[in-house]
């Protein structure tokens, strides 16, 4: 522990001189500016009932948790959510979220910030989705005899639970009430080291995209765009990505083909950057932002946030980012859709989902702009007739599983 909290204190400073220039890092640290007492007054505005605390690291685990939480709203409405997020992509764009009755920044992992915290949100139950093990805030709602879970989560034999190294890793799986994972191979890793309070259930985000699915509205100004033309959406797109699916949409050539790009970062620099990437490829582009009347370009640039799930119902073959960077974003988005999905990453195989659809033949993992040609126009011009079918046949197995995991929660 004083190695861990060692760790914590050097991360929180690193974190503080990265602030003087980098944006996140910044919000990172004045969104925790005097937290104590934005929380403490927070809490006081809450009507009496049960208290959750759900933690989500970011913008991913946040789709995670949304079913669920939303879940607890319809079953339990006196119950109080109060939801955190540790980066500033998950907190920046649900920091107003309905959905939940506070909603803040988790403090660093000190003993005495997870004190202070769990004295002032005082919740009955906690829920950290997928990962995020904070080990202090674990010992403590541990010592506080307060009910925690973990919801979706995956282990895979490289994760230090399973190495020689790994003795504190596995005591704070043990403060866990029950650990509600996606598949049977995690829970015989976990069984492996004497971890027995597990339950396979499945992946939440799985009725998270079936929800956005069934919610679903045209998007006029897309509706124009796309019109009379096939379209690659590629979306949570990193610079790697970017100039893998430009060069190759240029390679193809194709006269009836639309590009539309959604990257993961919508910052004005960053766009100035993609712009300038287009520009030097000799392709014409506009931004969502504009809006304009003009929609005979090539590329659309989708410069806001909140609207790539639905994107994906316009593509006829999706390219989904990240693999360039920390991983591959979400799947499962365009493939609930029915739709064929390319991506770059060859270590695809410690996401359950991306494995499935591989198998289905639904996704495939490109190296460079040769294969990623290939892989489009494979699934544009020679498409698979039973695709839409496996894949409905796919979401179908494996929905429902907010519902176990709800009951599960309130039946512990």
């Amino acid at each position: 522990m004083f190695l861990y909290n060692l760790l914590i204190y050097g991360y929180g400073f690193v974190i503080r001189l990265s602030a003087i220039r980098n944006i996140k890092a910044k919000q990172w640290v004045m969104g925790r500016q005097r937290w104590r007492l934005h929380l403490a007054d927070k809490m006081k505005t809450l009507a009496p009932g049960e208290r959750i605390w759900v933690h989500c690291a970011s913008y991913g685990e946040f789709e995670q948790g949304r079913p669920l939480m939303e879940a607890i709203k319809t079953s339990h409405p006196d119950t109080k959510i109060i939801l955190t997020f540790f980066s500033p992509s998950g907190y920046e764009p649900f920091k107003n979220w309905n959905g939940a009755d506070v909603v803040c920044y988790l403090p660093l992992d000190t003993p005495k910030n997870a004190r202070d915290f769990i004295k002032l949100v005082n919740p009955h139950t906690a829920l950290f989705i997928k990962y995020e093990f904070w080990i202090n805030f674990l010992f403590e709602l541990r010592d506080q005899s307060i009910r925690t879970f973990l919801v979706s989560a995956v282990f895979k034999s490289h994760h230090p639970f399973f190495k020689w190294y790994g003795g504190i890793f596995r005591r704070y799986l043990k403060t866990f009430h029950r650990l509600f994972i996606q598949d049977q191979h995690s829970s015989e890793l976990l069984k492996s080291i004497g971890i027995q309070n597990d339950e396979v259930c499945g992946d939440t985000r799985i009725d998270r995209v079936l929800e956005i699915k069934e919610q679903f509205k045209p998007l006029p100004f897309f509706e124009r765009f796309c019109s009379g033309h096939r379209v690659w959406v590629a979306g949570s797109t990193w610079p790697g990505d970017e100039e893998l699916v430009i060069s190759t949409y240029k390679k193809l050539n194709l006269s009836d083909l639309k590009l539309i790009i959604a990257p993961h970062n919508v910052d004005e620099k960053y766009i100035v950057n993609l712009t300038q990437l287009l520009a030097k490829n000799d392709l014409s582009y506009s931004l969502y932002s504009a809006q304009s009347d003009d929609v005979s370009q090539q590329v659309l640039i989708v410069d806001t946030i909140g609207l790539l799930s639905k994107l994906y119902y316009y593509a006829d073959v999706a390219y989904i980012g990240g693999g360039f960077n920390s991983g591959i974003h979400n799947c499962l988005e365009p493939a609930v859709y029915l739709k064929p999905v390319v991506f770059y990453e060859h270590g695809y195989g410690k996401y359950n989902e991306v494995v499935d659809l591989v198998k289905l033949q639904a996704a495939k993992s490109v190296s460079g702009t040769a294969e990623l040609a290939e892989a489009f126009l494979s699934f544009l011009n020679h498409p698979d007739p039973d695709l839409k079918h496996k894949l409905q046949g796919y979401f179908d197995k494996n929905s429902g599983v907010t519902k176990k995991v709800l009951q599960s929660i309130y039946a512990s």
